[in-house]
């Protein structure tokens, strides 16, 4: 096995699984609980069994992988032949996944880099592309992570959710605290920024939001030169493939827009009826 980079990634990055395998890219897993149960994001429990569970007002809460996971994760890869790993995450607002992969990252046998993107779905999902495809060009370890950090500086994520009541519940919402008292009355446009979740508008009715949500994500890719584009939703896939078909026409020189659903973590804090476009400069 030749001498490389090795790519190690979290469960939220929602990479399609042909991508994960043609870059040899690993995906550690976060915990989904459910009730009593603990199950591993991608694994055992589905995007449409979280949905359901959150419909009928089941107790769903999520939690990092432990620092041992990070370090089966860490060995397997030094075994394999990489001479350094780059290990990119979640926002570390959202989660102690980064915190934990640092731990391990200490004792492995090989240099790790631990990366906090300030990202999450295929936000942190670009970044491991271009991680990826930089360690596949002969960059260094440090390259490489500087590839990922690039790649997380030129993207931009916007969503909508029916909802804040979901991340309400898991203290995920920042700044948008204030609208709280209002929230039956709007529908918030989200975004990530510094690597929290921040009111950008609010919106009467869910059409009009998502109107906006089109426009908002037109407007940065216009702006951003030659961009890669992904839509997300929860348990709204016509929502989802309409959104996308409306910003292909819009945007020219697109190569595709991803589309897919995001998985029970971060559907566990959004709720059904999330809808999100991520816009990455290449």
């Amino acid at each position: 096995m030749s001498r490389h980079v090795a790519i190690v990634t979290d469960s939220t990055a929602y990479l399609p699984p042909q991508t994960m395998e043609r870059h040899a890219i690993t995906a550690v897993p976060l915990t989904v609980v459910l009730g009593d149960q603990a199950l591993e994001e991608g694994t055992e429990i589905s995007a449409r069994s979280l949905a359901l569970a959150l419909q009928k007002r089941r107790s769903v809460t999520t939690s990092r992988p432990s620092p041992e996971t990070f370090a089966a994760a860490y060995a397997q890869a030094a075994e394999r032949g990489a001479i350094g790993i780059v290990s990119l995450h979640l926002s570390a607002e959202f989660s102690g996944t980064y915190d934990a992969a640092v731990l391990a990252a200490r004792t492995a046998a090989v240099p790790v880099r631990v990366v906090d993107t300030g990202m999450v779905a295929m936000a942190l999902g670009f970044c491991a592309l271009a991680a990826a495809e930089a360690a596949e060009a002969g960059a260094a370890l440090d390259e490489v992570a500087a590839a990922a950090e690039k790649r997380a500086a030129g993207t931009s994520a916007y969503f909508y959710v029916d909802t804040l009541e979901y991340l309400r519940r898991g203290g995920r919402i920042g700044a948008a605290q204030a609208l709280l008292g209002s929230a039956l009355a709007v529908k918030p446009l989200l975004e990530l920024e510094g690597g929290r979740i921040e009111l950008r508008e609010k919106v009467r009715t869910a059409s009009k939001a998502i109107a906006r949500l089109e426009e908002i994500a037109a407007e940065r890719a216009a702006a951003g030169g030659a961009v890669d584009i992904a839509v997300h939703h929860l348990a709204a896939p016509d929502r989802a493939a309409a959104l996308a078909d409306r910003l292909r026409a819009r945007v020219p020189g697109l190569d595709e827009v991803h589309v897919s659903e995001v998985g029970a973590v971060i559907g566990a804090h959004t709720g059904p009826g999330l809808l999100g476009v991520v816009v990455s400069a290449r």
